[in-house]
């Protein structure tokens, strides 16, 4: 038998987490430009199904890859201003 978190693969940048011997179920955000690495956990549990938390953290790295992709650089390295924004797009989510 086929369940929903079987048939929800795992996309670039979003993982998919459905170990049966963890409690966390959900999804892993994780985003790498420029010797920086951002990551967010989106629990099925929180956001109501695994549709929905794949829909936030969708959407969370839609907006996240927009502001880093677009960042000045400051010696090859992001802003510590641009790290910021990415923060607080990541706590809102």
């Amino acid at each position: 038998m086929l369940t929903q978190a079987v048939i929800m693969k795992s996309k670039r940048n979003l993982t998919r987490f459905t170990y049966e011997t963890t409690a966390f179920q959900g999804w892993r955000l994780c985003l790498s430009r420029a010797g920086t690495t951002f990551t967010k956990y989106f629990s099925d549990k929180k956001y109501g199904s695994p549709k929905k938390s794949l829909n936030t953290a969708e959407n969370t790295l839609t907006e996240l890859v927009q502001l880093v992709d677009n960042a000045r650089r400051v010696d090859g390295k992001l802003s510590q201003a641009t790290i910021r924004k990415a923060r607080k797009i990541l706590a809102k989510a």
